[in-house]
This record gives C-alpha cells, sequence and structure tokens, in this order.
C-alpha cells in the first residue's frame, strides 16, 4: 500500500472497506502476546523495548494477528517516543531510526503473509481463485500519558502545566517520522482528553501530513473519555478534521461500546472503530489488569454483531485481547448468518 494514495483521505477508507466486503477488522493486545512468548516488559518503553531486544518476536505477533484474519495491524510504537528513547541514552537520529523500525517490521510480516496466501492459496474468493485480502499499517501513536508511564493515559489528568503547545510539541517530531515511514495511516489510540485530540488535529495540518489518520478515545463510564470531557466534543474534533478518516473508541470495557458508538454517530458520518480491552481494569499505580464485571474471550465476540448494528465498521481489540480474540471476531463478521 505504502504512503501514496489514490483516493483522497475522505474516501480512502470508505475503499478499503469496501473491498473488504464493508468492515474491518484490527488486530488485538501487542503486550500481551510478546509476554506470551517470552518478553520482559517490565520498562517504561514497554512493547517499545522490544523494537530495542527482539523485532522477531514483534513481527511474529503482526503474523499472529494476519493468521487470525485481521487486515489491519498497529505498528509497536503506542509506547514508542523519542523522548522515552532519548532517556535511555539513545541518540536523537537512534531514536527515530527506532520509529521507523516499528513500521519496517510491519511492513515485512504483511510482505511474508502476502507472500504466503499467494504461494499457498489461503484465502480464496466464492469461485475458488486465490485473493488477496487488502492489509493496511496503521502507525500507532499513543497518548502523552502512555510516554508518562504513570497510568494517566487512563485519567487524562496532566496537569495545569501541560498545554495545547505543550502536547503539540511533544508529539510533533514523532508524528512527522512515523506519517512518512510507509504506514498507510496513523492510529492516534487511547486519546484521553479533548485537549489531546485537538492537538492531534492541528499537528495534522500544521505539518501538512498526507496520509489519513484515526482518532480513539478511551471511556471508564461509557459516557464520557476518561478525563470527563464529553465523548461528543471529543468526537466532533476528529469529524472537523480533513484527515481523520474514522473515530471510536479503545482500550475501554466492552459493556460500554454499544452506547459510545451511538454517541459519536450523533456528530459525525465517519466510520466508527471500535477496539475494546478484555473488561479487566488496570491499575497506574500497580501496574497490573484487574479482574472485573468486564466480559472476556467468546463473550467479547458474541457483541460484535450488535456493534456492527449500531453503525461500527472496524473492529478489533486491544489490552489483554488476543489472536484468538481476533479469529472469533473475523469469523463472526465473515458469517452468512451475520
Amino acid at each position: 500500500m505504502g504512503k501514496q494514495m489514490p483516493e483522497t483521505a475522505t474516501t480512502y477508507l470508505t475503499h478499503f472497506l469496501q473491498k473488504c466486503g464493508g468492515y474491518g477488522v484490527l488486530d488485538g493486545g501487542f503486550a500481551t502476546e510478546l509476554e506470551r512468548l517470552g518478553a520482559d516488559l517490565n520498562d517504561p518503553l514497554w512493547s517499545a523495548k522490544c523494537l530495542l531486544t527482539s523485532p522477531h518476536l514483534v513481527r511474529r505477533v503482526h503474523l499472529d494477528y494476519l493468521d487470525a484474519g485481521a487486515n489491519i495491524i498497529s505498528t509497536a510504537s503506542y509506547q514508542a517516543t523519542l523522548q522515552g528513547f532519548e532517556a535511555k541514552g539513545f541518540s536523537r537520529d537512534e531514536s527515530e531510526d527506532l520509529l521507523t523500525k516499528s513500521v519496517q517490521i510491519a511492513i515485512e510480516a504483511r510482505d511474508i503473509y502476502l507472500e504466503r496466501c499467494t504461494k499457498d492459496s489461503w484465502d480464496f474468493t466464492e469461485t475458488g481463485a486465490g485473493s488477496r485480502r487488502p492489509v493496511l499499517i496503521a502507525a500507532s501513536i499513543g497518548s502523552y500519558g502512555a510516554y508518562l508511564a504513570d497510568g494517566s493515559e487512563y485519567s487524562g489528568e496532566y496537569g495545569e502545566s501541560v498545554t495545547l503547545e505543550t502536547l503539540k510539541n511533544f508529539h510533533r517530531r514523532r508524528v512527522q517520522i512515523l506519517a512518512n515511514a510507509g504506514a498507510d495511516l496513523i492510529a492516534f489510540e487511547t486519546i484521553p482528553n479533548k485537549l489531546e485530540a485537538q492537538a492531534y488535529a492541528e499537528l495534522l495540518d500544521e505539518e501538512g501530513i498526507e496520509i489519513p489518520a484515526w482518532f480513539s478515545f478511551n471511556s471508564k463510564d461509557g459516557i464520557n473519555v476518561v478525563s470527563g470531557d464529553s465523548i461528543s466534543d471529543c468526537a466532533s474534533i476528529a469529524d472537523a478534521s480533513k484527515q481523520v478518516v474514522a473515530v471510536g473508541i479503545n482500550c475501554t470495557p466492552p459493556r460500554y461500546i454499544h452506547g459510545l458508538i451511538l454517541s459519536i454517530q450523533e456528530v459525525t458520518d465517519k466510520p466508527i472503530v471500535v477496539y475494546p480491552n478484555s473488561g479487566e481494569t488496570y491499575d497506574g499505580v500497580t501496574k497490573q489488569w484487574l479482574k472485573s464485571d468486564g466480559m472476556i474471550g467468546e463473550d467479547f465476540v458474541s457483541y460484535v454483531r450488535k456493534w456492527k448494528e449500531a453503525g461500527a465498521s472496524l473492529f478489533g481489540g486491544c489490552c489483554r485481547t488476543t489472536p484468538n480474540t481476533i479469529r472469533g471476531i473475523a469469523k463472526a463478521l465473515s458469517s452468512k448468518t451475520f
């Protein structure tokens, strides 16, 4: 796919969804899978640590999600920031190369997967002919709170000293690098407040970013984003940006998704993306996931039909979801009885 877009940003994702049958399947939790494969992520860089220590595991996780049915995979750059890498002793050039590497690894995984599909004819059309389903690469950008690694992306409380300009200056170079690294779009994820959404929107405009983006917010009450800002106000910022081609919710308990889809639909006609977490709750102090009354596994997948009927068109998982979750989503969406 790459950087060159045959359509405008507005129609780009719409055309992609048409090629995929009207819906898209995202990948799921990244850190959970890296840890399952043996990675130690007890580090402020979190999953981005593996860009340094074990890029082969990052590629493996991408391939596992592609094999499960995902046709949009996100790079391992959610917690990869220039500031975070430099705090580890890397130079600015080395830090920028690591950001670029996150996209390159995802591209490698896509190339391997598509070559496999062609060789082994894994995907078939109804006529029996081999098909290459489209696969997009989303460059993941986590919030300022994700860089702080103090759980503030789950509260949106940055303090009065953090202004719109603070956030724009923090994200600017990372956005530039990832936009030019070969990804198909940028995924601004787990946005916890209206201020950061506004910062992203202004950056896309100021920097003349040519690839499309989506904005995805997180909520802990099903009404507002985690800071307490209205989901409608936040979604309206995304709707007003010409480069934003989808808006939605991630890292939020599944039980809240349906109502949030309806709220977002009131302020935008853009495609809605949903990728909830497993339903567990993250404790930013202990850095552990705690059991709650959310839904995990098969119950998660059973709600996809409801979300699709409510108006969502892009579906995946966030923290603590697995390739099995994504396989279930892909199977449910492709079912003739869905």
